[in-house]
């Protein structure tokens, strides 16, 4: 059997990046048995799918490097399946007709919730002869349920999770428009793609029992169930924006590189003995369905940061160098080639701070946007007092002297300076890092000093004030 695995988003919103971390499980199954990993774009909702909602899942997937097998598929384009479907279960009487008044309905609903039952309708058309039909109102299409016994799901996350058959409703596949529900169109276009495996959040749990007889009935073989605990915050609540519960698009925005996103989400809910960073071919290898657990995972930034900051560190410096410019470019007058010039000397002092791409893109846009002077933030301004001003220009005209421009040269004619001048390192390192970066956080000093070069220092230094 060729395994077949699929994703199927709804294109109401953004990429969720508990979506993003179900496509992960279904594309590392997939190519660990050498199988298919399908986009399937379930965009029946005309009114709520949106072409930017699409193209935000399409670009987050592509993004983590998600490459889908084959033509994506669009729900939408698929609706004479769904209703031939559903027309051949009418024929063969195990759907029906319902005319039910939406004040029928809402009366039914009312009384469930009352008597507290699980199903808000009572069957009433279920094996009522059409003629009795009402004038004026379109019929739904509803299956026939089950009355009695137990489905049992061997889901493959879970283990052996059961119902009650009569706790399933009669739900509806076409809806009185002629249009198809959720429940059925899903259910025909996995048959139709093949699907082996259904791996999904366990959300859609209840779905499965209700799912698995619509393939009983149109005698279709069901596939295998994998129904995943979602992710929570780090309280345990629901994820939600404050934890975390972002467009993948937010992720990349906040500079964490599509590596550590990828690795964070694969150990969010899944492990393999105590390996935390795990590059794809062994992902691939290792990835089973009985290893993820069957509890919720946690949403941690620290930990995600923990991560990226890994990838930072291994990370090609001209990949690395191309992906801070990127980020950089939304700072208007940035000249790009002297940017990347000046990245290149500092990059392996700013690898050791940074934890993503934007603080790297804060930590090193002086090296093309000087400081204006005087200097803005307070603290950073006091040390640039009269006497601190003077010891620089001091420094200054020692610069002059200096022949080989690189950081163990620097630092020795820097503590020679202040040696000879009766003061600490740090009276010249301090004014010094904010008379060439406007402040008082940055790479080493004397990173700066190498990654800023002879002529930039000089300048900055004769205009400070």
């Amino acid at each position: 059997m060729k395994v077949v695995t699929r994703f199927a988003p709804s294109p109401t919103g953004y990429l969720h990046i508990g979506g993003a971390r179900t496509a992960l499980f279904n594309w590392l199954f997939a190519r660990h048995h050498g199988g298919y990993y399908k986009l399937r774009i379930e965009d029946t909702d005309a009114k709520r799918s949106t072409k930017s909602a699409i193209n935000a899942i399409i670009n987050g997937l592509a993004w983590l490097d998600l490459e889908n097998d084959g033509e994506i598929v669009f729900q939408s384009n698929r609706r004479d399946l769904h209703v031939a479907a559903a027309q051949k279960l009418l024929a063969e009487n195990k759907a029906y007709h319902c005319y039910c008044s939406p004040e029928e309905l809402s009366e039914m609903r009312a009384k469930a919730r009352t008597s507290r039952t699980p199903n808000s309708y009572d069957r009433r058309w279920r094996n009522r002869d059409p003629a009795d039909r009402p004038s004026g109102i379109r019929p739904v299409v509803r299956i026939k349920m089950p009355l009695e016994g137990v489905t049992t799901i061997n889901d493959k996350v879970q283990g052996a999770v059961s119902v009650n058959n009569e706790e399933l409703d009669d739900f509806i596949l076409l809806r009185s428009d002629g249009s198809p529900t959720y429940m059925h169109s899903v259910v025909v276009d996995d048959h139709d793609m093949e699907v082996t495996h259904v791996i999904r959040g366990d959300d859609h749990l209840n779905n499965a029992f209700r799912q698995y007889h619509l393939y009983q009935a149109l005698n279709w073989q069901p596939p295998e169930y994998a129904h995943i605990p979602l992710i929570h915050g780090q309280d345990g609540q629901k994820l939600s924006k404050r934890h975390g519960a972002l467009g993948v698009e937010a992720y990349k925005e906040m500079g964490y590189l599509p590596e550590a996103v990828r690795n964070y989400l694969l150990r969010l809910g899944w492990s393999h003995k105590d390996h935390e960073l795990i590059p794809t071919k062994d992902a691939i290898a290792w990835f089973r369905l009985s290893s993820i657990n069957k509890g919720p995972s946690r949403f941690d930034f620290d930990r995600l940061d923990s991560v990226n900051k890994h990838y930072i560190s291994e990370c090609d410096d001209k990949k690395l160098v191309q992906l801070i410019i990127e980020h950089a470019s939304r700072n208007d007058g940035i000249d790009e080639k002297l940017f990347a010039k000046r990245l290149f000397l500092l990059l392996p002092a700013l690898k050791k701070r940074a934890k993503n791409l934007k603080e790297m893109v804060n930590d090193a846009l002086f090296l093309v946007i000087p400081p204006a002077y005087p200097v803005k933030d307070n603290k950073a301004a006091s040390c640039l007092g009269p006497v601190s001003i003077e010891l620089l220009r001091s420094l200054n005209l020692t610069f002059n002297e200096i022949e080989d421009w690189n950081v163990e040269r620097m630092k020795t004619c820097v503590n020679s300076f202040a040696e000879a001048h009766g003061v600490k390192l740090a009276d010249v390192a301090k004014p010094l890092r904010v008379a060439l970066t406007g402040s008082l956080a940055s790479p080493g000093i004397f990173d700066v000093i190498v990654a800023l070069g002879r002529k930039e220092v000089q300048s900055r230094l004769k205009s400070v004030q």
